[in-house]
């Protein structure tokens, strides 16, 4: 099998996301940056499933969602903080996520993604 065969190909296509659970990170590494764009919008069916597919390698998941969070694409953060980042002990993503917390960028207020993250941080100080 192609694992590009795992990438979903419409908003709908729940079936081809939740073949992923059957795959350890290693053999759907080549794929999570194009994974990562069906959670753009949670509202989306194909998203639940990709994110219980990904949720349990959330730390692995780190450069990716960095890479994500330095975007300008607020609704995106905001998706990506609230389904992927809460249990964090990814240095490097907890700090973006203070930087998000305590500094946030025009998006990230308009999108209301550094209210999300000073949960996630708050939640890390407990």
């Amino acid at each position: 099998m192609n694992i590009h065969d795992l990438i979903p190909k419409h908003k709908h296509d729940i079936e081809t996301a939740e073949k992923l659970r059957n795959y350890s990170y290693e053999e759907i590494e080549p794929i999570v940056p194009e994974l990562l764009t069906w959670l753009q919008d949670l509202n989306w069916p194909v998203a639940g499933p990709v994110i219980r597919s990904l949720e349990v390698h959330a730390d692995k998941l780190a450069p990716e969602l960095i890479k994500i969070l330095r975007t300008d694409d607020g609704m995106w953060k905001y998706w990506v903080l609230h389904a992927l980042c809460r249990n964090t002990k990814d240095p490097g993503l907890i700090k973006e996520i203070e930087r998000i917390a305590n500094s946030p960028a025009k998006d990230e207020k308009e999108e209301e993604a550094d209210e999300i993250a000073r949960e996630i941080i708050a939640g890390h100080n407990k």
